[in-house]
């Protein structure tokens, strides 16, 4: 095992290019503005701390399956409801968090929809006793938005294309 991990044989990564970080900076920057300020603006919940993470995904890396729409609603939909359900049947304690995680990685890729920061889900909801609100806002309607502003800014005027598939 030691070898394992003290061997690692890839190499890191290339950094993506200037022009490809400024783009993911704009989508994040703008998708966040649109959430955020609409929280702001009609006192509304649309801020989930794994939201920064999903606009990662679907403007830096847009051709991931993991940013793909029904990957980035299905999976925090599926995330929190999982720890929703925890909470309300376990109560938030250490071991229930840890059942209501691995609980929603496996619905996710059951269900065929990963979104690795949707995992972060189920820890939001128990931590901050979300009540079943929490899956319509922020839940449901911020992917929503975070989707929408990549639908309209990844094919807007960047040479690519969102999404590769939708269902």
């Amino acid at each position: 095992m030691r070898d394992k991990i003290f061997t690692a044989t890839e190499p890191c990564p290339p950094r993506l290019p200037w022009r490809m970080i400024a783009i993911a900076w704009g989508g994040a920057a703008l998708a966040t503005a649109a959430f955020a300020g609409l929280a702001s603006g009609s006192q509304l919940a649309l801020i989930l701390g794994s939201f920064g993470a999903s606009c990662l995904l679907v403007f830096a890396y847009p051709q991931s399956p993991f940013a793909q729409p029904r990957n980035v609603i299905g999976g925090h939909f599926i995330a929190s409801l999982t720890g929703l359900v925890f909470l309300a049947l376990l109560g938030p304690h250490w071991w229930s968090m840890a059942l209501a995680v691995g609980s929603a990685v496996a619905l996710m890729l059951i269900c065929r929809m990963p979104h690795p920061p949707a995992g972060s889900n189920p820890l939001i909801v128990m931590l901050g006793g979300a009540g079943w609100s929490f899956l319509l806002t922020p839940t449901l309607l911020g992917s929503l938005i975070i989707v929408l502003v990549a639908l309209l800014y990844n094919n807007l005027s960047h040479p690519r294309r969102y999404p590769t598939y939708w269902w």
